[in-house]
This record gives structure tokens, C-alpha cells and sequence, in this order.
């Protein structure tokens, strides 16, 4: 637990003095808002709604490929991998740490994200932004894990920016299910249905044990 405590620490404080990853994930979570004013010209009304759900979750998981690409960035440039190896615990706690930090900051970027979104298309997502950031978190619990494991695997290729999102996208699907089902659900009847949650806790479970003894593995290739 102490190695996990100092890696989120370290990549808090560090994305605080920074902001690279964060500013760059809302950017491009607002651009994509933008595009969708421009794309969708006559979904301000209840047209939109029925379709809220897909549309934020596909802002979501491309900024968190962003953030994502770059969670092992600065390990790589400091040649730091080695002395993740190294330390004296099991590596799983390195995984752990850095996974919690992606889904702290994937989960604050997709707040500010539906915000936006809300704004844009005058949706009165306030109204259920309890229920809503329930079923955010599930979703980030779920993406986070992966993604973490993923990028560790992709930072030392050549082609990192177009592996990742080949490798973590199919491995979505699941999570995905569950959490735009659950987000229409919360739009639509004011909070998910046993089944959505169920879903997202089943895949969020199982893809945390297996990156977590996963890991290991990555750290020695």
C-alpha cells in the first residue's frame, strides 16, 4: 500500500506542476463538444438526448487514449522503467498506483467534459449528476486498469500512439456496454438498472485482478 500511495502522489504532483496530460484531454473533450454543435446543427432538442450517452462516452474514451499515451511518458524519458522494476514490492502496487492516478484524472476531465456537453446542447444533466457520476466512475474504473497495463506494454514501441488504441478498444467493449446503458438509464429514468451496475462492477473486478498480476510481467519485458 505504500508504494501505491507514493506512485499516485508522484504522478499527482507531478500532473499539478505540469497540467500536460489533464489540459490536453480537455481540449480535446471540448473540441469534440464543438464538432458535435456543428456536426448535429438540429440536436439541441429531444433528439439529442437519445443519443447523449454514446456521444459522451466517445469523448471519454479518446481523451483517456490521450491521457493514457502519455501515463508512462515521463517514466521513459527519465529511463525510469528500470527503477520501477526495482522496487522492493510487488509491482502490482506500481500498477495500482498508476492506474488509480489515470482514473482520478480521467474522472475529473470527464466531469468537466459533461459540463461542456450539457452547456453546448441544453441538456440538464445537473438534475442527475449524482446517478451520472456513479456510472462515470464505474466506466473510469474500468477503463483505467486496462489502459494503464496497455500503455505500459505500448511506451517502449515505435509505434505507441497507434498501438494503444488498436490493443485497448476491443477490450472496451464490455465496459462500454455496461456504462452507456447505464447512462441512458440515469437520463432516461433517473438512475441505472441492477443489470448496467452489475456489468461494470463483473468486468471492473475481473480487470483489476488481471492487471494487477499482469503487470509483473510488463515491467520484465
Amino acid at each position: 500500500m505504500r508504494v501505491l500511495a507514493a506512485i499516485l502522489w508522484k504522478d499527482l504532483i507531478t500532473e499539478w506542476r505540469s497540467r500536460d496530460r489533464v489540459v490536453a484531454m480537455l481540449v480535446f473533450s471540448l473540441l469534440v463538444v464543438i464538432v458535435y454543435h456543428f456536426a448535429l446543427p438540429e440536436g439541441t432538442g429531444p433528439d439529442i438526448a437519445v443519443h447523449t450517452p454514446g456521444l459522451l462516452w466517445v469523448v471519454f474514451v479518446f481523451a483517456a487514449l490521450i491521457g493514457l499515451n502519455r501515463a508512462f511518458a515521463m517514466e521513459l524519458e527519465n529511463d525510469a522503467l528500470a527503477g520501477l522494476a526495482l522496487i522492493p514490492a510487488d509491482r502490482g502496487w506500481v500498477f495500482a498506483g498508476k492506474a488509480v492516478a489515470n482514473a482520478l484524472l480521467l474522472f475529473l476531465v470527464q466531469g468537466l467534459a459533461a459540463a461542456a456537453f450539457g452547456l453546448v446542447f441544453d441538456i440538464d444533466l445537473a438534475a442527475s449528476a449524482l446517478p451520472l457520476a456513479g456510472v462515470f466512475a464505474l466506466g473510469t474504473l474500468g477503463i483505467a486498469p486496462v489502459g494503464t497495463l496497455l500503455s505500459a506494454m505500448a511506451v517502449r514501441t515505435r509505434f505507441r500512439e497507434v498501438l494503444l488504441p488498436i490493443l485497448l478498444l476491443p477490450a472496451l467493449f464490455p465496459v462500454l456496454a455496461g456504462a452507456v446503458e447505464g447512462t441512458a438509464e440515469v437520463l432516461r429514468d433517473g438512475g441505472p438498472s441492477f443489470a448496467s451496475v452489475q456489468l461494470l462492477l463483473v468486468v471492473d473486478g475481473i480487470y483489476w485482478i488481471i492487471c494487477f498480476i499482469g503487470f509483473d510481467y510488463v515491467l520484465d519485458e
